[in-house]
This record gives structure tokens, C-alpha cells and sequence, in this order.
């Protein structure tokens, strides 16, 4: 079970940094993570996938939910990803046409202000 998971409040946003494998094991624990944020009213979310080496289709299940909760509440989720093989994961399920993927965490965090 390889798996971080950091967050920070910047603005309006807050930004999850998370890193390691997001896998039917794993997967869980970001859920409850994001679910924990989205709870106490942060519907502006930057999730930051730099560090994630392995994306399985629980994770990606997980963010589809997330982003389906915070939409309810007119909120944001913007995904962070530069990684080749991650990005190939949305590309193939078609998820980069439902999800914004920035190259940084600067970027989406500009996007979001704008729309916050």
C-alpha cells in the first residue's frame, strides 16, 4: 500500500498533492481523503498527480465521484499531470475530454481563480 497524500489550502482552492499507486488497495484512502475536504465545504479542488506512478480504474472511479460532488455544489476539480502513462490512462477511457488536466499546480490553480 504505496500511497501519500498531502494537502495545503492555497486561495480559494485546496490542492492535494498525492503520490505512489492509486489501486484497488489504495483507493480508499484518497476517497475518504477528498470526501474529508469536500465535507467541510472545500469545493474548489486541485488534485495534484505528479507523483502517482500507477492509476488504476478504482482511481479513476474516485475522482469521477469527487468531481461529481463538488459539481453539485458549483465546485471545481482540476487534476494536475505531466506523467505520459497516467495521462494516457484518461486519454483511453475518455476522461481527459470530462477532466482539466494542467501541466502544473500554478496553472490550475490560475484556472480555478478565474472561475471561484
Amino acid at each position: 500500500m504505496d500511497l501519500s497524500i498531502t494537502s495545503e489550502t492555497r486561495g480559494e482552492a485546496t490542492v492535494v498533492h498525492v503520490g505512489g499507486e492509486i489501486d484497488v488497495y489504495t483507493a480508499p484512502v484518497l476517497r475518504e481523503h477528498l470526501d474529508e475536504h469536500i465535507s467541510q465545504g472545500r469545493h474548489h479542488l486541485v488534485v495534484d498527480l505528479e507523483g502517482v506512478s500507477f492509476m488504476a480504474s478504482t482511481g479513476l472511479g474516485v475522482l469521477v465521484g469527487r468531481l461529481k460532488l463538488v459539481r453539485a455544489t458549483n465546485g471545481t476539480m482540476r487534476l494536475v499531470c505531466s506523467n505520459e502513462r497516467i495521462l494516457n490512462v484518461f486519454s483511453i477511457t475518455g476522461l481527459d475530454k470530462v477532466f482539466h488536466i494542467f501541466p502544473s499546480v500554478d496553472d490550475a490553480l490560475a484556472a480555478t481563480a478565474a472561475t471561484a
